[in-house]
């Protein structure tokens, strides 16, 4: 059977899968969903360091390989691999990961090498998962579409006609980094006030810890509190739903999307973020057309299915380099 490999590989462990490589169902014009033929995970294990990190990427995508010859009779036709940080998308470079410590890394040759010469397409973690969304999650059906994961930090897919725009660079859609509250909270990239200082999961936890006074209370305890009443929590998730808002609509405003979906931890709260944050988007919205914001569909999965999305695409072009998430 033809199959391909999809990769997701995270700060702390990688998921797998095996997709099917028919892109069109029977009888049918347009391309199906991803069939998941098998499933794994592994410790993406950063403790050892990023030569390791990368070895065991290669590794884990050999025993792929293997397991698909096995099971399924022919190796792998293509491979897709999504990763986090900076991603060179055109020349297949994980360029710089701060939670994997590595540096312009060739991943998408070192694995072409390991898989016995077939194309791979290496994605941006987000802008894969983004693409998920977009073709077979909450977004489907939108021309335009924005990706927003509320989690660790804030980033964005740029969707556009069932592809993600990485940008000139690969740094589109970095909506963590819009300055809302100008000369606010320092943000590691050294701007001060970034969105992602005040809406993102971590710090709604770092907020709600501080205001309850329990250092292990996170942003889902805070939405807990919110749905029971409690003032000081309603305090700290209005915070975060203005800064979020603000982001938002300046980020509507430049791309005029159809769709907005909401996706990362913070997303688990269902209505008592979503209520909220769309009459805030409302309030705010003077000339722009109010886009439908909704939550993500595909959850954790997002990044394997987008990888798998990539591979196949792979199948139906001839050059790797005009695939991008």
């Amino acid at each position: 059977m033809r199959h391909v490999i999809a990769l997701d590989v995270g700060g702390t462990g990688m998921k797998a899968a095996l997709v099917g490589a028919d892109t069109t169902p029977s009888g049918g014009t347009s391309p199906g969903p991803p069939v998941l033929l098998h499933r794994a995970r592994r410790a993406t294990g950063r403790e050892h360091g990023p030569d390791a990190v990368v070895e065991g990427i290669l590794d884990f995508a050999a025993e792929l390989r293997a397991h698909g010859e096995r099971h399924f009779g022919e190796p792998a036709a293509a491979a897709g691999v999504a990763v986090p940080g900076i991603v060179d998308e055109q020349q297949g470079i994980a360029a710089y990961a701060a939670n994997l410590g590595w540096r312009d890394v060739p991943l998408r040759d070192l694995l072409t090498e390991r898989l016995g010469g077939i194309p791979v397409a290496l994605g941006h973690d987000v802008r894969t998962g983004g693409l998920a969304e977009g073709r077979i999650g909450a977004g489907r059906g939108a021309d335009r579409f924005l990706f927003v994961p509320l989690g660790t930090g804030i980033a964005g897919a740029i969707g556009l006609d069932g592809r993600v725009e990485a940008g000139a660079h690969g740094f589109a859609g970095e909506i963590g980094h819009v300055v809302v509250r100008p000369g606010g909270a320092p943000c590691p990239c050294g701007q001060r006030g970034c969105l992602e200082r005040y809406a993102s999961a971590s710090a709604v936890s770092e907020a709600w810890a501080a205001a309850c006074g329990q250092p292990e209370a996170d942003a889902a305890d805070c939405a807990k509190a919110v749905a029971s009443g409690d003032p000081n929590a309603v305090r700290v998730w209005r915070t975060a739903l203005d800064a979020l808002a603000d982001g938002l609509v300046t980020a509507l405003t430049l791309l005029d999307p159809r769709t907005i979906v909401i996706g990362g931890g913070l997303a688990e709260a269902g209505e008592t973020l979503f209520t909220p944050l769309r009459d805030a988007v409302r309030q705010r919205v003077t000339f722009q057309k109010l886009p439908s914001i909704v939550p993500a569909a595909l959850g954790d999965t997002a990044g394997c299915l987008g990888a798998g999305l990539l591979a196949r695409d792979l199948l139906t072009t001839t050059d790797p380099s005009e695939v991008t998430a």
